[in-house]
């Protein structure tokens, strides 16, 4: 069983809270399949957005279509590496992947009082953007179909814990679930706020 203590719990913030200096973006560019895997766990805005998804399935959702956010999510990313890869360049992409973070912090609170469909259309949204962030980043020359297999593999394997973690969260109670996105929520805005 967790057991949370207030110097834990303060650890965990202060690292959540700090996430506004470990940008995801600049100067790396994926390389191939490896380098693809691993750059959303490199990135905490990725990694924590696509955590956030898999919990909000799980608060949101009935547990038979649970997995209807990552599948939403990954279409998309993948839509925005390749619209990135063919040189089509969202605007506001860095700012809107933070934001999406903050989004889904509050996307977790609301839970099921938030519409499935709506909801869904967020999540896809918010995708696009993460996966323009991405697509910039392929080195040109780079097998995009490989590429875009890495960063689909990482990103299933972050929806994967978000929904462990929604499963968990909701055994814990509702306070667990308030605190996960508040987190979330202020973590966005941080990043927000490094980026402006």
């Amino acid at each position: 069983m967790l057991k949370l203590n207030s110097r834990r719990l303060a650890t965990a913030a202060a690292l959540v809270l700090a996430a506004g200096a470990a940008q995801a973006h600049p100067g790396h560019g994926a390389a191939g399949f490896a380098d693809a895997l691993a750059h959303p766990f490199m990135g905490l805005d990725h990694l924590l957005a696509m955590v956030a998804v898999g919990a909000w399935s799980v608060a949101a959702l009935p547990a038979g279509r649970r997995l209807a956010g990552p599948a939403v999510f990954l279409l998309m990313l993948l839509a925005g590496v390749a619209l990135a890869w063919s040189g089509v360049m969202l605007p506001g992409v860095e700012a809107g992947v933070a934001i999406s973070v903050t989004l889904f912090g509050v996307m977790l609170l609301a839970g099921r009082r938030l519409p499935a469909v709506p909801g869904l259309l967020m999540v896809g949204a918010a995708a696009l953007l993460h996966g323009s962030a991405h697509g910039s980043e392929l080195v040109p020359g780079t097998d995009m179909l490989v590429t875009a297999s890495g960063i689909a593999v990482a990103s299933a394997a972050l929806h994967a814990l978000g929904l462990m973690a929604g499963i968990r969260l909701q055994a814990m109670g509702s306070w667990a679930t308030q605190l996960a996105a508040a987190l979330l929520g202020s973590s966005g805005l941080v990043m927000l706020a490094t980026r402006l």
